[in-house]
């Protein structure tokens, strides 16, 4: 049986991943400039949920006020505003091509260099995702110190761009992956130096641990098959999947996670959240992976042999939405190690570094590391060092491309 790919002519936004963005603002306090990099969306799309959420939308259409005084703080405070915004347009307008993920850091550097009389370099490198400090040290880099100060310069900056990628990296990133961040801004380091200089710093990255299986064998699971068989790399995303799920505690109970990821980009396409363990949980994390556009048609979902994953509930779900479901071994955890080692590192590099008041807290804490971290920044070496979200990205870029050619 063939799958066929989904075609998006534009990425679709879930309720749940709507509410997740508004709640990184209104409930963590971060500014929307800030959720909008981190989640790749614009800025005003995010203001909108915003407003929507607070009940601010059309409100004051129709009311009596007095003009403001042309001279008062709040105009000249609105005048820059609005001088802002049009530094911003205009330099967006001459940065499009650059803003697609996977854009070689060294390029925006240049962009900023080459624009940095027109427009405020803080500006520049808040519309281009990129830090100022990245942006200095390469230029600084450019330049050609005396020799005999050269290579104690060049240390130096080097400790202070490691530390800096590697609390980016939430403490989570070692010298392989430090590697290819320097490489993207530009510096040719060897692994040698920087596992040199990180002991010198005190820094290392989060190493993982091993993880422990949570299924509940079904007695009558014997009849499903397994049409992964530990393939782990399919060529084409959307199209072979696998799923499970955890419990994290809090101080209000247990609150269970279950995933879908997208075997060939690594990358988690549907999650969901609950108080219980019951077949709706998985049955709504694989809604939210094919609302999101990520499920091909024929794709084939892989799991353990628990009891939610063989029940007849999942099974006319999985079949509602074009879905084969394979089941691996009992007992045989490697079967399905992609998910269970998502688990391992969701714990590793934020789970057990943090407390939990309640399941709401524990739930937003899932949406940053899904969304914002483990998505859009961590680097996978299954996948050469990139992130899950540029992978597929490319992905669906080629795709379009190749139809568009094709219509």
């Amino acid at each position: 049986m063939t799958t066929t790919s989904p075609r998006r002519d534009r990425r679709s936004f879930t309720d749940e991943f709507k509410a997740d963005a508004v709640a990184m603002v209104l409930e963590l306090g971060r500014s929307r400039a800030d959720v909008a990099r981190d989640l790749d969306i614009n800025e005003s799309t995010l203001g909108r949920w915003v407003a929507k959420k607070l009940g601010t939308e059309g409100t004051g259409s129709g009311s009596h006020r007095r003009a403001p005084d042309p001279d008062s703080d709040d105009v000249f405070e609105m005048r820059k505003e609005i001088a802002r915004l049009r530094d911003e347009n205009a330099f967006f307008k001459k940065s499009r091509g650059l803003l697609r993920e996977g854009t070689a850091v060294t390029c925006k550097y240049e962009l900023i260099h080459t624009e940095e009389g027109n427009y405020p370099v803080t500006v520049m490198c808040d519309l281009l995702g990129i830090e100022r400090t990245g942006y200095y040290a390469w230029q600084a880099s450019r330049s050609t110190p005396p020799p005999a100060e050269s290579r104690a310069a060049r240390r130096e900056l080097l400790a202070e761009r490691i530390e800096a990628l590697w609390k980016a990296s939430r403490r989570a990133h070692g010298a392989r992956r430090l590697q290819v961040d320097l490489r993207e801004e530009g510096h040719q380091v060897s692994l040698w130096l920087i596992g040199t200089i990180m002991g010198e710093l005190g820094i290392a990255g989060i190493q993982p641990h091993g993880f422990k299986r949570t299924t509940i064998p079904s007695d009558d699971a014997d009849t499903r098959v397994d049409l992964l068989r530990r393939r782990f790399q399919p060529p084409v995303p959307t199209t072979h999947l696998v799923g499970d799920i955890t419990y994290l505690k809090t101080e209000q109970g247990w609150l269970y996670l279950a995933t879908v990821i997208d075997l060939t980009t690594r990358m988690v396409v549907g999650w969901q959240t609950a108080d219980h363990m019951r077949t709706s949980l998985i049955v709504d994390a694989l809604a939210d992976a094919h609302r999101r556009g990520y499920v091909a048609g024929g794709a084939v979902f892989h799991s353990d042999r628990g009891a939610q994953y063989t029940s007849i509930e999942f099974a006319t779900a999985a079949r509602r939405l074009d879905v084969r479901l394979s089941v691996g071994r009992t007992g045989v955890c490697w079967d399905n190690a992609v998910a269970e080692s998502f688990f391992s590192m969701l714990k590793n590099e934020m789970y057990h570094h943090q407390r939990f008041s309640t399941r709401a807290r524990a739930h937003l804490a899932v949406a940053d590391y899904i969304e914002v971290f483990y998505n859009r920044r961590r680097r996978h070496s299954t996948i050469d060092y990139r992130t899950p979200a540029q992978v597929m990205n490319d992905f669906f870029t080629r795709t379009d491309s190749a139809t568009n050619q094709a219509a």
